[in-house]
């Protein structure tokens, strides 16, 4: 999968690195969670490939994308996401966002009108535990900047982050390690966990636009120990917003990776609106 070529385009002030494949009409742009890059849908994009022009990218500030000059709000990313769609996209669009992606894709479909949506168990703003989750932010920033110090230290990092070495093939596991579980790479993280927190407030106060399109919601039904005690909140109120948006949602036998443990329902849910 890694042998897939990129190329490199200025978008909005940044230069955002990209990698495409596959054929067809229509155009599966993914949008990653907190702290993921292009490799996040490594074990997608192969599942694609007869039906779809598939397009994977670093943020600004991830992987192989240059650095922004100032860090990014989630409208921010949502901006650079539609000129990215806007520059490539020849056809009809569908956007697949994880985690806080879900966030970005929903805020970039009020200006796009994508075909579709696949939300993979994507942040519920509305959910109850985010009404006071600056200190929950704070202490994962502490975490985050202890693993930063770490990260100069590659073995330790490999320790640290070995689950994702067994979610993930062994060349995707290896280009996270020299990208995002990097001093810069974390450094971006943390402005990623900081900018959810200030889009919390912001979405609750002026919701993203209900999609006009097929629309569908996977959720996690397993958690790692740390968010096993919001699961339950978490699957709810994703359901919520399926329901308020007439979406289709289902479970994943998986936790929050859902791209890298069950690829083939993604891949399933995605050929679902393309053939729609």
């Amino acid at each position: 999968m890694r042998n897939v070529a990129g190329r490199r385009m200025m978008l909005n002030g940044t230069e955002i690195y990209v990698e495409e494949s596959g054929t067809g009409e229509t155009w599966v742009v993914f949008e990653s969670g907190g702290g993921a890059s292009r490799t996040l849908w490594d074990r997608v994009v192969p599942l694609l490939g007869d039906i779809a022009h598939t397009v994977a990218y670093d943020r600004a500030g991830r992987g192989r994308s240059g650095r922004p000059a100032e860090p990014q709000t989630i409208d921010d990313m949502a901006a650079t996401l539609v000129a990215l769609v806007q520059a490539v996209a020849t056809g009809q669009v569908i956007l697949v966002g994880h985690s806080m992606g879900g966030l970005i894709v929903r805020r970039a479909a009020e200006t796009l009108s994508p075909a579709g949506l696949v939300l993979i168990d994507p942040t519920p703003e509305a959910a109850p535990n985010y009404d006071n989750w600056e200190p929950t932010a704070k202490k994962t920033d502490r975490i985050l900047a202890a693993q930063q110090a770490l990260s100069h230290v590659p073995p330790l990092m490999r320790i640290l982050t070995s689950s994702y070495g067994r979610k993930f093939p062994a060349d995707s596991y290896a280009t996270m390690l020299a990208e995002d579980f990097t001093p810069a790479g974390l450094t971006t993280t943390r402005h990623e966990i900081a900018a959810v927190a200030a889009a919390i407030d912001e979405f609750r106060r002026r919701p993203p636009e209900p999609p006009k399109s097929g629309v569908i919601v996977i959720s996690a039904m397993h958690a790692a120990r740390y968010q096993a005690r919001n699961l339950d909140l978490m699957r709810e109120y994703q359901r919520r917003y399926a329901e308020q948006v007439g979406a289709q949602y289902e479970d994943a036998v998986s936790e929050h990776i859902i791209p890298a443990e069950q690829p083939e329902q993604v891949a399933d849910a995605i050929r679902r609106l393309v053939n729609a």
